[in-house]
């Protein structure tokens, strides 16, 4: 259990503001997350890795001479948002361009790639890569389907060392997906990790039993096996990983023996002594390997085994020094304050203050608009704060149950930004525009970056004047769901927020265009969505982290769609309350 922490709600920004104090010589702190203490020297391409916290030392611990150049660092296993991906990103810019890379997460998928091209349009070049490594969460032939794990540390050090070495963007991305065509992992776990604050762990293992196939993120196995010993857990593994080889004659392997947070070193050297005779009667040559903690999960028991498989490039890149504060390989790098790098200043790690005049967009009905928006956008927040709990619960069953924090975290910086924009005199399209940026700022993940598109969605048909008709805010929702098809990746039946938000939106817009007051409408569809969103018990995920644990989903709901129609009650039960 995760013990130490003040409020679990700012339990990533304590754990940074203690970590940037501790390792003020390699790094320092922007919005976001972290860069190198010292510019990007001219013509090197900056790396820039991330996603959730809770995996130290990845991400932020290996930001560093030969490895990363800046880490967006998200709460606890939840996505950065887009604008915290793009901020790190300019920070550790030089003029050489930028590589984003992350494991292959939706949110990660979302926001990093969100981040590229509002980079791309302030002309940085920039480009994303996503980490493909486990081979328990989709089968061979579906390698673009799989997550993110233990394997993104060896890709990211390849890309961050050709980086280094002074290949161009176009270089460093083509080692990066070298890297990651090389590369696979197993993972196994013997128990669940607990979220700060949280009484109880995400999953449990049954006593006597392992899960196979974790993630990173608090996600239980794909199955459950008896608990074996130390060697013949060296050999699961190492069989695994070895009947998914990639195509090469290589015999020549990085190896990880990873440990996941709770499952001590001294343990990881006893399987490792299995792991490196296993490899070595099957004629692989092992090099430079590493035994330890290098992409954690809390305190999950557990460990993973990766692989990468060398050619002469890789090789040279994996062996390549790294002076970072978590990770040191071969000979050290310059000392701080020697050589071309220097010290980044103050002014350039400063944020600009943001000092739009949004009364000046809006007249009388649509500051009463504004009004209106911020009122239900508090009742959500409340609602949201109640019911975290349950929507963790609902999520932890075949996800990493973060959903219920990720809503309150989003919600309630919305619900601020809301009431700060409508005090200010904002109409309903900005007040909704100001939602939904900070709900995808603060909440970050799949489910922040959709309902941030979602909210600014709504605010753009509504616009700041005037009062929105029936058929304008059915329309408004209507848009809100096209851009979530758009962003999202996913369709109705894929067990996601679009099998609540579709009914409600094709009811909704069906009574509108029927004569019903907008009111009693919406109140009626959001009695739909309810139902839809109780259906969802049925259907199998067919996408985001629950897919590959797609049968143990079955009985219970989708935590989005839920979360969702709750919203839309809340919105109700505040519409019909409103004159």
């Amino acid at each position: 259990m995760t013990k130490l922490y003040n409020d679990p709600a700012r339990f990533t920004e304590d754990m940074l503001t203690g970590f940037l104090d501790a390792n003020a010589r390699y790094v320092v702190g922007v919005p976001g997350g972290v860069v190198r203490a010292h510019r990007t020297r001219p013509g090197k391409v900056a790396v820039v890795i991330g996603g959730g916290s809770g995996h130290y030392p990845a991400f932020c611990g290996t930001v560093g001479f030969g490895f990363a150049d800046g880490a967006v660092v998200g709460n606890i296993f939840t996505s950065p948002s887009a604008e915290e991906a793009a901020s790190v990103a300019r920070a550790a810019h030089g003029d050489a361009g930028v590589l984003l890379t992350t494991g292959n997460y939706a949110g990660d998928v979302m926001n990093f790639g969100l981040a590229v091209t509002q980079l791309r349009s302030e002309g940085i070049e920039a480009h994303y890569f996503a980490v493909t490594d486990d081979i328990a969460s989709a089968p061979r032939g579906e390698e673009a389907k799989r997550r993110g794990i233990a394997g993104d540390f060896t890709v990211f050090k390849c890309a961050s060392a050709a980086a280094e070495d002074g290949l161009d963007l176009a270089g460093v991305v083509r080692v990066a997906e070298s890297a990651n065509a090389a590369t696979r992992t197993l993972g196994v776990a013997f128990d669940g990790c607990t979220m700060p604050g949280a009484d109880h762990p995400l999953f449990t293992v049954p006593e006597g039993m392992m899960g196979v196939g974790l993630g990173i993120h608090g996600e239980p196995g794909v199955a459950d096996e008896p608990m074996p010993s130390a060697s013949a857990l060296a050999q699961k593994l190492v069989d695994g990983v070895l009947a998914d080889q990639p195509a090469t004659e290589s015999k020549r392997i990085a190896v990880i023996l990873n440990g996941l947070g709770r499952t001590k070193y001294e343990e990881l050297f006893v399987v490792w002594g299995t792991v490196a005779a296993l490899l070595r009667e099957r004629g692989y040559e092992i090099v430079e390997p590493e035994v330890g903690e290098l992409v954690t999960s809390l305190d999950m028991a557990g460990c993973s085994l990766t692989l990468m498989w060398l050619d002469d490039e890789l090789e040279r890149y994996w062996t390549s020094p790294a002076d970072t504060p978590a990770y040191r390989k071969g000979a050290a790098a310059p000392a701080v304050g020697e050589g071309s790098a220097e010290l980044r200043t103050a002014a350039e790690l400063a944020v600009g203050a943001d000092a739009a005049a949004l009364a000046e967009r809006a007249d009388d009905d649509g500051r009463n608009g504004g009004r209106l928006v911020a009122r239900v956008l508090v009742a959500m927040a409340a609602m949201l704060a109640d019911v975290e709990e349950e929507l963790g619960r609902i999520d932890a069953v075949a996800g990493d149950g973060d959903h219920g924090r990720g809503m309150v975290k989003g919600s309630s910086a919305a619900s601020e930004a809301a009431r700060s924009a409508a005090e200010a005199g904002a109409g309903q399209g900005s007040v909704l525009a100001a939602a939904g940026k900070e709900w995808a700022a603060k909440a970050g993940g799949t489910s922040g970056v959709l309902w941030g598109a979602l909210l600014s969605a709504v605010g753009a048909r509504l616009g700041d004047t005037g009062r929105p008709d029936a058929t304008t805010i059915a329309a408004g929702m209507r848009d809100g769901y096209d851009a979530l098809i758009t962003l999202g990746g996913a369709a109705p039946g894929d067990k996601t927020m679009l099998d609540a938000f579709l009914p409600f939106v094709e009811d909704l817009q069906r009574r509108v265009a029927d004569g019903q007051e907008w009111r009693d409408a919406w109140q009626a569809a959001a009695e739909v969505a309810t139902e839809a969103a109780r259906a969802t018990a049925e259907l199998r995920p067919k996408v985001g982290r629950a897919r590959p644990l797609a049968e143990r989903s079955v009985g219970t709901p989708d935590a989005g769609a839920t979360s969702l129609a709750m919203c839309l009650r809340t919105a109700a039960e505040n519409f019909t309350s409103t004159p």
